[in-house]
């Protein structure tokens, strides 16, 4: 049973870059009235309580959050957050596992939690 557990961790602890992960189907694609200065600080906000600091870095007109894995600092997701035309953001979310139903929520939530103004 040990094995077992073990595998399961190699499994889903395997690296990928951010160029893999955003080669991946978006697991979101919505839109925000928050600006991405104010996205990308909500949504680090709910990540800093369950993994080690998100890197947020320029990206076209917005930001790109880089989150990283629960136990390691290899990327897990990436959310690109793009300034409308218009007042708000656009956001996607990319993540490492996105065909994986087991996979930790937390981004999702995080990214749900700031659309609805949490």
């Amino acid at each position: 049973m040990k094995w077992a557990w073990l595998a399961v961790v190699g499994l889903l602890g395997g690296c990928a870059s951010v160029a893999e992960i955003e080669k991946s189907p978006e697991t979101m694609a919505v839109i925000s009235g928050k600006s991405p200065r104010q996205f990308s600080d909500c949504v680090v906000g709910h990540l800093a309580e369950t993994r080690k600091p998100s890197t947020v870095e320029p990206w076209r007109e917005g930001f790109r959050v880089i989150v990283p894995q629960k136990l390691s600092s290899s990327p897990a997701a990436i959310i690109d957050i793009d300034r409308r035309s218009n007042d708000g953001s656009s956001i996607r979310l990319h993540e490492r596992i996105s065909n994986v139903p087991i996979r930790p929520h937390d981004v999702q939530r995080a990214v749900t939690a700031c659309i609805s103004g949490e």
